[in-house]
């Protein structure tokens, strides 16, 4: 399965850019000057970027009950539907609302969710056992068959369900009792189990959803089982959620939540200094200083399992030869663009995945699976080299750009200041915000692009999540990538239940990877959550897109 890719969290959508007309130009140089300004003076780097960040496990516990909270959101959802919930603003709300079969933890780890037990007996088989007593905020008490509905609108070609392709190898669905649902597979699949504590595992009440028709997920309740229940939603303004008295679980802390629409990134920060909004992820990276001097809350860093990347999307011309694509790998100054374009909390890395979904591998293994990816410095020298061998020289490379967020922009101009230096002719192409989702879904709006920045961000804490993505034929695998032996690998680490053997093929895949560049990795980063002073106890973990976070969001005094 693949991800949501998203170009910036600051964007109307996550898969969004744009930049217009002759001032890219001046921009561009003036983020040129920035860059090498950095490069020059930049001295020993602390977390790879030439400023410490520290990564927090928690926020603080709460100290007791609040009346409610407000919460800044950079985009209101198009849906709350739980089978297209795919990006960022969708998930953020449903996770406090909808649940799944599994749960996604704070630590980034499994645990039972909506099912108390989860059992294998076969390679082929996943047996759920339910808890009982769980109910609906629709009313009625949830079963086996509510669980067999919600999974097959997953599988229904006629919902185009954003998580279909964790689907792709269940041959069935089926109740096999009243409170135990048995799924059967066409062949094993590891990564099938892990996603049912994403949102491909939601459950929501059959009559619920029947009841709402084509209005579910717009309109009404969403009839599932969370901490809260979806109350007001004012469209273009805010959406509300109250406390769901009748929650299986522990009771959330907060009466109510209102996600506020604020997709204006000054906006955004704004609201947080003054206290419109009490807190927010998906922070502004050029709004970081603002935050930790405000004083008036504090700015929280977690594991993201996030990566940005230069997204490789034609090898037609001259990126089709490898050494072109090792040249800007070789050149970017990544430690200047983590330091101006990620506000100095990320790391510089050549990895296509991150270190925190190798957390469960022998260190043997992960010493395997990073070997040779710690960039350095640009080695532009040998960059130049391989541009001249490949007969490159002054050949045009055209980048997509956006104006969303200093992440996007500031990331083209890295590309564009890699290939000048090497001999190079980088263009930088301006999409309109409403345009640049297309880059993601067709080909079409591809056509003239040579690269665009991607940031990716993982849904289950397996390397496999990204490295998938690089086979024939994968979704994300924007350029045609083709490599027989990597395809090889990919489902031969699928089939491998045992974490420690899959782990150990992930990491020769994680190698290949990074020597063939599908995609150019420039930098982890970390999740950014800002609370202010009146409230605390959100996880700083990406974990929020599937774990009901603000249940645990309380007074901080």
């Amino acid at each position: 399965m693949t991800t949501s890719p998203t170009s910036s969290p600051t964007a109307s959508s996550a898969r969004r850019a744009a930049r217009r007309g002759r001032r890219r130009h001046r921009r561009s140089a003036a983020a040129l000057a920035v860059l090498a300004a950095l490069a020059a003076c930049a001295g020993p780097p602390r977390n790879g970027s030439g400023t410490p960040f520290d990564l927090s496990a928690a926020t603080p516990r709460p100290k007791g009950d609040i009346d409610s909270f407000t919460w800044a959101l950079y985009a209101e959802p198009p849906t709350l539907d739980y089978t297209v919930a795919f990006d960022y603003p969708q998930n953020m709300v449903l996770s406090n609302v909808c649940e799944s079969l599994l749960r996604w933890t704070p630590e980034l780890t499994t645990a039972p969710g909506l099912a108390r037990r989860t059992t294998h007996p076969d390679p082929t088989t996943w047996v759920y056992d339910l808890r009982a007593g769980v109910r609906f905020h629709s009313g009625g008490t949830m079963g086996a068959d509510d669980v067999v509905y919600s999974l097959e609108r997953q599988r229904d070609p006629d919902n185009a369900a954003a998580w279909a392709q964790v689907f792709q190898n269940v041959t069935s669905v089926r109740r096999t009792g009243p409170l135990q649902v048995t799924v059967r597979l066409k062949k094993p699949d590891s990564q099938f189990p892990q996603y049912m504590a994403s949102a491909a595992g939601v459950v929501a009440s059959k009559a619920g959803v029947e009841a709402a028709g084509k209005d579910y997920g717009t309109s009404g309740g969403l009839a599932c089982t969370g901490p809260f229940e979806l109350g007001t939603w004012h469209k273009g303004q805010s959406i509300e959620l109250d406390r769901f008295d009748g929650y299986w679980g522990r009771r959330a802390k907060s009466g109510k939540v209102v996600f506020r629409f604020l997709p204006d990134a000054s906006a955004r920060t704004n609201a947080l200094l003054s206290g419109e909004a009490d807190g927010g992820y998906l922070i502004p990276t050029e709004s970081y200083d603002r935050l930790r001097g405000s004083g008036v809350g504090k700015l929280y860093f977690g594991e993201g399992l996030s990566t940005v990347n230069v997204a490789v999307t034609n090898l037609r011309g001259a990126l089709g030869d490898l050494r072109v694509r090792r040249a800007l790998s070789l050149a970017l100054d990544r430690s200047g663009f983590v330091q101006v374009g990620l506000g100095g909390a990320g790391t510089p890395t050549g990895s296509p995945t991150t270190r925190a979904t190798w957390a469960g591998a022998p260190e043997r293994t992960r010493k395997r699976a990073f070997a040779g990816l710690r960039p350095g410095r640009p080695d532009i020298a040998r960059a130049k080299a391989l541009v001249k061998k490949a007969g490159a020289t002054g050949r045009t490379l055209t980048v997509a750009t956006s104006s969303i967020g200093q992440d996007v922009s500031l990331l083209a101009t890295a590309v564009q200041d890699a290939g000048t230096r090497i001999g190079l002719d980088i263009r930088l192409k301006s999409i309109a915000p409403n345009a640049f989702t297309a880059l993601f879904t067709d080909p079409g709006a591809r056509k003239g692009i040579d690269m665009f920045p991607l940031t990716y961000y993982g849904s289950i804490t397996d390397p496999l999540d990204v490295l998938t993505n690089f086979r024939s034929g994968a979704y994300l695998n924007f350029a045609g990538h083709r490599d027989p032996a990597y395809d090889r690998l990919v489902d031969r680490a699928t089939a491998l239940d045992d974490p420690r053997e899959r782990l150990a093929v992930e990491a020769r895949l994680q190698r290949r990877a990074a020597r063939q560049l599908p995609w150019i990795p420039v930098a982890e980063w970390p999740t950014a959550v800002f609370l202010n002073d009146r409230i605390t106890g959100a996880p700083t973990s990406i974990s929020y897109m599937y774990h009901p976070w603000a249940a645990d969001v309380g007074a901080a005094r």
